[in-house]
């Protein structure tokens, strides 16, 4: 590999040390540097703007920021047809392979092709309104039902495949891949699973029943929420971003995406050694 895109989290302000060692590389080591066209006004010039007519170009993304950044920068890992290298610079970092100090380490393994390729499940998420689409939507992590800022619980009633599965009054629910099943939904109470593996994790935010928990549904179903009663402000939301106001009667599609997020895997740490370091699990 030798040419690589570069995003970053819009919002570091400490962007210089990162463009000098990129700099470096580019006239040591003879490695191009591409900008997005949504990112291109605080790039320097030795890193090119690159458009989708030469996509083909694009080897790798270089994401620069932290977990956040990278959900960012899925839809132009699908764009483009290059997986993503995340490279940490923020706090947990629980999706980046790399961190800013082994920089060149990293780029040289990609340029002696020592790396692995790890593809994981995206969501599709569709709003239906008086039996039409108005939305359609990907996530990596979740899609999540908020009731918003009003203090009432909501109505959700679910279904798989066409069959009822329960109705609930709670805070909200949300839908989340096993990527995602380490975030939001493990927050919510949701269970840990592999990266690897292909499932969606429906999982209740504060149900007004106990009984009401987190469930796995196979990523083959075809999930239905269906807000009974919202009260106007619920909204619905993907990757953490509000994607639409929702109204009474809404519904809320969910299915496994026909596409696959590639990410860059360079070391050989499994799933479980991450999930000890970053998220302390068994630690007493």
């Amino acid at each position: 590999m030798k040419n690589f895109g570069v995003y970053f989290n819009p919002h570091y302000e400490n962007k210089k040390p990162i463009f000098e060692r990129l700099q470096n590389l580019h006239k040591q080591a003879s490695i191009n540097f591409f900008r997005f066209c949504q990112q291109q006004n605080f790039y320097p010039d030795f890193i090119n703007y690159i458009s989708k007519i030469d996509s083909e170009k694009l080897e790798c993304i270089l994401v620069f920021g932290g977990d956040g950044t990278i959900l960012s920068a899925v839809e132009y890992s699908l764009q483009y047809n290059a997986p993503l290298l995340g490279i940490n610079i923020g706090k947990l970092g629980f999706l980046s392979e790399s961190n800013f100090k082994e920089l060149e380490k990293s780029i040289e393994n990609l340029k002696r092709n020592r790396y692995k390729i790890q593809k994981r499940m995206l969501l599709k998420v569709q709003l239906k309104r008086n039996k039409q689409i108005l939305y359609v939507g990907r996530a990596l992590n979740d899609a999540v039902i908020n009731k918003g800022v009003i203090s009432k619980l909501i109505d959700i009633k679910i279904s798989s495949n066409r069959r009822f599965v329960l109705e609930t009054r709670c805070d909200g629910i949300l839908a989340a891949t096993p990527t995602g099943s380490t975030a939001y939904s493990l927050s919510a109470g949701g269970p840990i699973v592999s990266p690897v593996m292909e499932a969606i994790v429906v999982a209740p935010l504060n149900p007004h029943v106990l009984s009401v928990r987190p469930m796995v549904f196979a990523a083959s179903d075809k999930i239905k929420f269906k807000l009974v009663k919202g009260y106007q402000n619920s909204i619905l939301q993907l990757d953490g971003k509000n994607s639409y106001e929702l109204q009474d009667n809404d519904e809320i599609i969910i299915t496994a995406a026909a596409e696959k997020v590639e990410f860059v895997k360079l070391s050989n740490k499994t799933f479980y050694q991450i999930l000890r370091k970053k998220l302390h699990m068994g630690r007493t």
